[in-house]
């Protein structure tokens, strides 16, 4: 049986870190923790990039503008969206999230996920470098960890992703039944 494992190596891979504004005090600290991972994990300086957004509803838009450049091999979005008392959380926390994940399948790119949804800002701090470790610093070691995957299992990701079942096409058949 074979097995296959990536490791989060960054020497010359070019990432680009996609952060939202909103929660501030949060989302810095997630950042900082996805830039150091991604330093300490070999990535040159040069080779990395900061892109700032309002808040998390704008992550995919700029991560889609970002990977339509061509130039990065990973992106790591963090952002945190903290839930309040009206469903505005449920959208945010869910469009950030498909959206996202939508984004990185369209391009064929890593996206690692450093995106808090939390119900209390101590839970946030928890994880943006508090008692739960740093979820920034997560996200980007996961994205390098897959870029390295991806490499080693040497696979054609388009090839594969036309074999997968057409999810809208599941999708209406069975609104019609």
């Amino acid at each position: 049986m074979a097995e296959f494992e990536g490791v989060p190596a960054g020497r010359g891979r070019r990432v680009a870190v996609v952060v939202s504004r909103f929660n501030e005090g949060i989302t810095q600290r997630l950042e900082a923790g996805a830039v150091e991972a991604l330093l300490r994990a070999g990535v040159a300086d040069d080779d990395l990039d900061v892109i700032r957004v309002p808040g998390a509803w704008e992550l995919p838009a700029a991560a889609r503008a970002a990977l339509a450049t061509e130039r990065y091999d990973a992106l790591v979005a963090v952002g945190a969206v903290i839930r309040g008392e009206t469903p505005h959380f449920d959208y945010v926390a869910g469009a950030a999230a498909q959206g996202l994940a939508a984004v990185g399948a369209e391009y064929e790119v890593p996206v690692g996920f450093g995106v808090l949804t939390c119900d209390t800002v101590a839970q946030a701090e928890a994880r943006a470098g508090g008692t739960h470790g740093n979820k920034g610093a997560d996200a980007a070691r996961a994205a390098l960890e897959m870029v390295d995957l991806v490499a080693r299992l040497d696979v054609d990701i388009g090839a594969a992703a036309e074999m997968r079942p057409d999810e809208d096409a599941i999708a209406e058949s069975v609104r019609a039944e």
